[in-house]
């Protein structure tokens, strides 16, 4: 079955007017990406890198200088100001900074895109009660932001995102401004709706672990252009990119830092080799260390090891000290190299 694409860039470029002296900034350069029904799309990059700005064109805050957004087979860039009102219906979007009203209640705030709408005011109490209970609130109804902490203010967003049935959740930096345990609760939370509803979530975030916890596709953004895409797992466990390693060495374990690599700790002697290996499939590599060892008289000393399970798929590795001949050594690399596993040299 062919999968729906809700979303789609075709060469989107943006750019901001300078002053006198300064020259167009180039915020999108060319942008390809597509989307599918029903996932749950990261788009990660460092500030500056056109994140927001890219999300943004999707709900028709802003437009492309050239090229096309699709949202599903409208190009949103080139209707008409009425037609783009009502398409925004079906886009919801969350900020880092929550943007709730403090002199309305989590009620009022919840009801305010649908109170002018053609609803009863039955159906308008139904509706906002059944959200605060999905996002587990429904006892804050009548609570003032004041009073909420931050991941009680995003699940009130979240629920106001969601009063008008939207098909996509734009989530802008939505757990930047939460605590670690928090970020985890909202995550879980997006991660259920996305199931429960069939929502599609696109979330721009900074932080791989984001990626790596909630999401099933990933683009990597670098100054206006896309330098990476793919399934989560595929770009975790082979990255081709400096700056996605970069990302995904914020999340891993086996990434020793400089100073340990210059201490007395790892200090290596004779022929001692430090090296990392990275597996990608299911097979256990202790059997991989023991084979080593008896096949190619290589001692191997395990320093760090880390394993995830990554959408339901094994991911880790071990950085490890090879002790022996020099040509066992080699022998040894050559090996684990035609092996499934990736070798670097520390």
């Amino acid at each position: 079955m062919e999968i729906q694409q809700i979303v789609r860039f075709k060469h989107v470029s943006k750019e901001f007017e300078g002053n006198k002296k300064n020259r167009n900034i180039k915020v999108l350069e060319d942008v390809n990406l597509s989307i599918s029904k029903g996932s749950i799309f990261g788009i990660i990059g460092y500030s500056g890198a056109g994140k927001s700005t890219l999300i943004r064109c999707i709900n028709g805050i802003e437009t492309p200088s050239r090229g096309d957004v699709y949202f599903e087979e409208t190009k949103i860039n080139r209707i008409s100001n009425i037609e783009l009102r009502r398409r925004r219906k079906e886009i919801g979007m969350i900020f880092q900074q929550f943007n709730l009203m403090p002199s309305r209640t989590v009620f009022e705030n919840v009801e305010l895109p649908i109170k002018y709408s053609n609803k009863s005011k039955t159906e308008i109490k139904q509706k906002v009660n059944k959200l605060l209970e999905l996002v587990g609130l429904p006892e804050k109804a009548d609570t003032y932001p004041a009073n909420l902490s931050g991941g009680q203010k995003q699940r009130v967003a979240i629920a106001r995102a969601l009063v008008n049935d939207p098909k996509i959740l734009l989530c802008d930096e939505a757990t930047s401004a939460l605590d670690p345990q928090t970020t985890v609760d909202i995550l879980n939370l997006l991660k259920n709706l996305n199931e429960d509803l069939g929502i599609t979530i696109i979330v721009v975030t900074h932080e791989m672990q984001v990626i790596e916890d909630l999401c099933e596709y990933v683009a990597v953004l670098d100054r206006g252009r896309i330098v990476e895409q793919g399934d989560v797992y595929s770009i975790f466990s082979d990255p081709h990119n400096e700056l996605t390693k970069n990302f995904i060495g914020t999340t891993s374990k086996l990434n020793l830092p400089n100073e340990v690599l210059n201490s007395n700790l790892l200090k290596l002697a004779g022929n001692q080799l430090l090296v990392k290996i990275t597996y990608v499939n299911s097979e256990a590599i202790e059997p991989l260390i023991s084979y080593i060892s008896r096949r190619f008289e290589v001692d191997a000393n395990i320093i760090v090891g880390d394993i995830k399970i990554l959408q339901k798929k094994p991911l880790g590795g071990l950085v490890i000290i090879l002790d022996g001949t020099k040509a066992n050594i080699k022998a040894t690399i050559e090996y684990i190299e035609e092996q499934d596993i990736r070798l670097e040299v520390l």
